[in-house]
């Protein structure tokens, strides 16, 4: 089954509840950097949102460098933003929160 994507009014009410993300240009994802106090804190953090992200099958874009971490997330299978997006958004903030 397909998954939808997140309309334009959806879109905008799901960025306001995640004021720390932004809207990738193409309005098809959205991203957010995080900062460490050094590499293996930031490792740890990937090591948590890993296990989210498989918990919840569903998997960010990201990369790592010394104590940042950059995620980015977007659903291929619904062509962009979706509610699946959100939700590890949510997860993800509260890791850090």
């Amino acid at each position: 089954m397909p998954v939808p994507q997140l309309t334009e009014a959806e879109r905008g009410e799901a960025l306001a509840a995640l004021p720390e993300w932004t809207l990738r240009p193409d309005g098809l994802a959205i991203e957010r950097e995080f900062k460490f106090r050094n590499f293996s804190e930031a490792w740890g953090f990937m090591a948590r949102v890993a296990l989210l992200a498989e918990k919840q099958d569903h998997h960010p874009e990201w990369s790592n460098v010394y104590n940042r971490v950059s995620i980015t997330l977007t659903t291929h299978d619904a062509g962009g933003l979706s509610e699946r997006d959100v939700k590890l958004a949510r997860a993800i903030d509260k890791l850090v929160a």
